[in-house]
């Protein structure tokens, strides 16, 4: 996997490595080791599309695996593409862990494959968070094409209409008529070009997100993340998922 970069913390049943901890001169630093091997184990990644969250921690196992806290429209690990998990049933937590928050504590069993993917998305607002797991198919074209899927997050306290994303690049739509908590397939996409990526109402041209300058590097998986508040400030953005 010639772009894959995986963070493994090695805290009960779960391993992160490539991971360096700058700590304070009266404790101690911890190094992570590489690990490889990935035979038995499942890649993770948590993405926050909860409105107004600013402090949120990932434990795995009762073990945090975020040293930092993961905010709103941030996603973990920031400086890899995902963390390592034993494969098969694992229980996470969610949650801020201020006493005096408002965000709602997630806490909830995942049942793994080995060796698969998978991106956990966290949505909604912080007094009503929720999460959903998907998992994420990457394979690795043999010509110079990228991968891209679409996941819709945007928040509304009432249903919304579906979105279509417009590409300028080929004057067309990538993905049509896509609601509210849904995340397609990927489809193949042009690299090495940069594109403006637009959110539309299905079926009109009235416009609600851009995303400018996307730049697609050959056989990457990349996700079009919609999230933000309806009524209020609203955002396309793009992450990695190899």
């Amino acid at each position: 996997m010639k772009f894959l970069k995986i963070i493994t913390i090695s805290l009960g049943a779960i391993a992160v490595s490539s991971l360096y901890l700058s700590c304070a001169k009266n404790k101690p630093t911890l190094v992570g080791v590489t690990d490889n091997d990935f035979s038995n184990s499942s890649l993770v990644q948590v993405y926050d599309a909860t409105v107004s969250s600013s402090r949120t921690y990932v434990y795995v196992d009762g073990a945090p695996v975020t040293g930092s806290p993961l905010s709103y429209g941030s996603v973990f690990p920031s400086g890899a593409y995902a963390f390592k998990v034993n494969a098969g049933l694992r229980s996470f937590v969610i949650k801020d862990t201020l006493s005096a928050t408002t965000q709602a504590r997630l806490a909830f069993p995942e049942n793994f494959v080995a060796g698969k993917n998978y991106t956990i998305y966290m949505y909604d607002t912080t007094p009503s968070a929720k999460q959903i797991t998907i998992q994420n198919d990457v394979v690795f074209p043999a010509d110079t094409a990228a991968r891209v899927k679409f996941a819709n997050f945007i928040y509304n306290s009432s249903d919304v209409p579906a979105v279509d994303i417009f590409s300028k690049r080929i004057n067309a739509n990538l993905f049509t008529n896509i609601s509210r908590t849904m995340v397609t397939d990927y489809i193949p996409y042009a690299s090495n070009g940069n594109d403006t990526l637009l959110v539309r109402e299905t079926g009109t041209t009235n416009l609600l997100a851009t995303l400018n300058a996307f730049y697609a590097t050959p056989r990457r998986s990349y996700t079009f993340i919609y999230r933000g508040s309806h009524r209020g400030a609203r955002v396309l953005a793009a992450f990695t998922n190899n």
